[in-house]
């Protein structure tokens, strides 16, 4: 057999019979899916800043990795052809949480599942993996960290305001000590008590301190 008769044969046009009920059934379940995604992914996020359109974008990936399944699964050369198209596809957005990507798994992953008409398997592992990652987002000691940022005009000053800083805060660990002509500059990892912070007040008060700064605590120091 040669390469023309395998053309003849028809082989690369055959196309499975293709279900409209099938499809329609398969993007709904989908849907149910990437919704429950999005509704876990903002209910245990725990970053600085919620990106809605990532949250969105989980939903849509789920669907458009279903009909990508469903295309594929019909037609040979449809086939072929997407692999050779998507594998040209560069994707650039900078991932700032290292769950998104397990987010992004999620979706694709219960994209192609449902797309290849396991819906059972779909819904079932999407509903576990939901469920664990709920558990142990409550699980999680709620105690928020910051950093405590103080400039300091001498050395009397910065012992003062260290003094004060560990008699009324629950945890002090100095991350960075700067000094030069115009002082001294602290960078330190804070954990409040009741979540009060009337202290940066007092610390503000203290005679060389200039200034006071309490910021959110993402995790990842950067000196």
């Amino acid at each position: 057999m040669t390469f023309n008769d395998i053309f003849k044969s028809g082989f690369l046009e055959n196309i499975t019979e293709f279900s409209a009920v099938d499809t329609l059934i398969g993007m709904l379940f989908t849907l149910v899916i990437g919704l429950f995604i999005f509704a876990v992914y903002k209910k245990t996020f725990n970053g600085i800043m919620y990106s809605s359109g990532f949250a969105l974008a989980l939903v849509g990936l789920s669907l458009v990795t279903t009909l990508v399944i469903m295309a594929v699964t019909s037609n040979v050369v449809l086939s072929l052809g997407m692999v050779g198209a998507l594998s040209i596809v560069r994707f650039r957005a900078a991932i700032k949480e290292p769950m998104e990507i397990v987010y992004l798994f999620w979706a694709i992953a219960a994209g192609i599942v449902i797309g290849a008409g396991m819906i059972p398997l779909g819904v079932i592992g999407s509903v576990m993996i939901g469920v664990i990652l709920l558990v142990f987002a409550n699980r999680k000691v709620h105690e928020n960290p910051y950093i405590l940022i103080m400039n300091c005009h001498d050395e009397e000053a910065e012992t003062a305001a260290l003094s004060m800083a560990k008699e009324t805060l629950k945890k002090f660990q100095v991350k960075s000590k700067t000094v030069n002509e115009s002082g001294i500059e602290l960078t330190a990892e804070v954990r409040l008590k009741d979540e009060a912070t009337s202290f940066v007040n007092g610390l503000h008060g203290i005679e060389g301190v200039e200034n006071v700064t309490l910021v959110s605590y993402n995790g990842e120091y950067m000196a």
